[in-house]
């Protein structure tokens, strides 16, 4: 199944937008249905200085056709007092047309903004304030998922752009409480989570991206 990324809100002031996944560079996931959230790009309110980055739709369009775009996506984890995975995240949510999809969290690097900044951002984001991700100083993707618009290039796929993620996975010891148009949290043991089932319920190739999550932590047997 395709994914795409969802275009920004053009009121956008800095927080995600709910109707607005590579969620958009506008800046949530799916604010239009699309697994690869949008946040860094899109069409300011007239004389919106606090967003020297943004786009117009006209510019972002004419930049999808020319660049990669760079986005960052996680698989919030629980964990055992040892560091053992014990639990995957997964979200759920409902596309524009009335579908029911499974993603990570994820969205786009804003223009000046630190990888680190924009991981904790979008895990706020879908997660909610009392997630309480731990975060390295530096963090370090467990791969780098490429997304091609045209089908087979690699096991990722986005119809609108060539987008360039970084993948991490990311601990997280709050209590999560979805938002944007999350409509739930999913957690499941590793094994679930690796399943054929699970993979067949994602878009745009992420189930291999769970499995080669769980893999550069030890949690697939």
């Amino acid at each position: 199944m395709a994914v795409r990324t969802p275009d920004p809100d053009p009121n956008e002031r800095g927080d995600e937008d709910p109707r607005d996944p590579l969620r958009g560079l506008g800046d949530g996931f799916g604010r239009s249905g699309h697994p690869l959230g949008d946040g860094s790009f899109g069409s300011p309110a007239p004389g919106n200085a606090a967003n020297p980055g943004w786009l117009t739709d006209v510019e972002l369009a004419e930049a999808r056709r020319r660049l990669p775009i760079l986005y960052v996506e996680a698989l919030p984890v629980r964990t055992d007092g040892v560091g053992t995975v014990t639990e995957v995240g997964i979200l759920l949510r409902a596309t524009p047309v009335g579908e029911i999809t499974r993603t990570l969290v994820s969205g786009r690097v804003r223009y000046g903004e630190t990888v680190r900044d924009a991981l904790f951002r979008h895990l706020e984001n879908d997660l909610g304030p009392m997630a309480f991700p731990l975060l390295p100083p530096q963090p370090l993707p467990f791969t780098v998922a490429e997304y091609f618009p045209i089908p087979g290039v690699s096991a990722f796929h986005d119809d609108r752009q060539h987008a360039v993620s970084l993948a991490f996975v990311v601990p997280v010891t709050g209590t999560c409480e979805p938002r944007q148009d999350a409509l739930e949290v999913t957690w499941m043991p590793p094994e679930e989570a690796a399943s054929d089932t699970l993979a067949a319920e994602m878009e745009g190739g992420r189930g291999t991206l769970v499995r080669l999550a769980l893999a550069s932590v030890g949690a697939l047997r």
